[in-house]
């Protein structure tokens, strides 16, 4: 095998039969929350002041994935959706960084072509809190990138992230801009890959989210402060990841077209990320994904190293 190319020998092929679960497991996830019961009716006076659509209408995007209105909490699970579940079959990344690993094992080796997935949920802690549109979420998101077509290295894990949270979100009825103000949140959010030193990476952030939405597009801001870490494994995130990011999402028909950009702010040494995606209609809740990926940060292992990345696989599609 050369180092970065992608080829299969006549001894590596039998090796493509090995079980891909890992790769199926965001839609076997998908499946049992769509078939989880909701928590039952309640009763309207509870939620006196709970944003709600208009009548005859289908609530928005950040309305159902919030539960932001009595009607859609009383109708969804207590364990539902959080961020996209996905699994990218085929992730071209044209220039891998096998330097981290290489600190544990001189001899790592990397390929360009690589799966990668992510899994998304969150649990409803706490309901309309104080007799308010407030609930409280623990959230808790992992993605992997697997090696799984360097067959001469027994496709391993390159890395994989894990992210739990807790969010305290407040549905809002503001008009901002010319946008509807959905919801804000407030939280915790500690993100780590597992792995002990010299691979060890991690950091804690206290976030702050905010909402919006007009017709079938829908926009999420983000922002957080980092922790100081005495046992920083990790310095200098910051600089490649700045202190937040935006979510453009624009809905038509069964579509859905993202874009999240990224950005240091600082113009001396600027560093940042953009993603763009497009999912489209395939089944009744799966679509296809393509997903491009360009900057710094998408994984914690090489969080400094500039990433540039296609892929193309399957996504959850819970917006249909």
């Amino acid at each position: 095998m050369v180092k970065g190319r992608f080829r299969v020998s006549r001894h590596s092929r039998p090796r493509l039969t090995r079980p891909l679960l890992f790769l199926v497991l965001p839609f076997l996830w998908a499946g049992l929350l769509m078939a989880a019961p909701g928590d039952g009716p309640k009763a309207p006076d509870q939620t006196a002041s709970a944003v709600k659509p208009e009548p005859g209408t289908r609530p928005s995007y950040f309305t159902e994935l919030w539960q932001l209105d009595p009607e859609t909490r009383a109708s969804k699970p207590g364990i539902t959706f959080h961020r996209s579940n996905y699994a990218l079959a085929f992730s071209y990344n044209t220039s891998p960084n096998p330097a981290p690993l290489q600190e544990a094992d001189p001899a790592k080796t990397l390929v360009k072509p690589e799966a990668t997935f992510q899994l998304s949920f969150k649990a409803r802690l706490w309901r309309d809190i104080f007799g308010r549109n407030l609930v409280l979420w623990a959230g808790y998101t992992q993605r992997s990138f697997w090696q799984l077509y360097n067959f001469d290295d027994s496709s391993p894990f390159r890395d994989t992230n894990y992210e739990p949270e807790l969010l305290l979100t407040l549905g809002t009825r503001l008009d901002l801009f010319g946008l509807n103000l959905r919801f804000v949140q407030a939280g915790f959010n500690h993100q780590s890959n597992g792995q002990s030193e010299p691979l060890s990476r991690s950091w804690d952030r206290a976030v702050v989210n905010a909402g919006l939405e007009r017709g079938r597009f829908s926009l999420l801001l983000k922002a957080w402060y980092r922790f100081d870490d005495i046992d920083d494994d990790n310095p200098g995130i910051t600089n490649y990841l700045g202190h937040g990011e935006v979510w453009g999402y624009y809905f038509l028909k069964r579509h859905r077209f993202g874009v999240m950009l990224r950005d240091n702010l600082d113009f001396k040494e600027n560093r940042g990320a953009v993603q763009i995606e497009w999912s489209f209609p395939l089944f009744e809740n799966i679509a296809g994904y393509v997903q491009y990926f360009q900057g710094y940060g998408e994984s914690l292992l090489d969080f400094s190293h500039r990433v540039h990345r296609i892929g193309v696989g399957f996504i959850f599609a819970d917006w249909y």
